[in-house]
């Protein structure tokens, strides 16, 4: 199963870690900064996994 929003296709973003050596930063590693999904249940009971800004979006309109 991908790690995809089901609603706006959000994914995973590459991120560098920083470490000051000598007055200045040099990126050392990349690492992947992942989407908070969550599941979420539909009314009309199918559960998908949503991120938690389209979680938010979505209980405010369904209810």
């Amino acid at each position: 199963m991908a790690r995809i929003c089901s609603i706006c296709g959000k994914t995973y973003q590459k991120a560098t870690h920083y470490k000051k050596v000598r007055s200045a930063y040099n990126p050392v590693s990349r690492h992947h900064q992942k989407p908070n999904l969550q599941w979420f249940r539909m009314p009309d009971g199918k559960r998908i996994l949503v991120c938690s800004t389209c979680r938010k979006r979505l209980s405010k309109t369904i209810s």
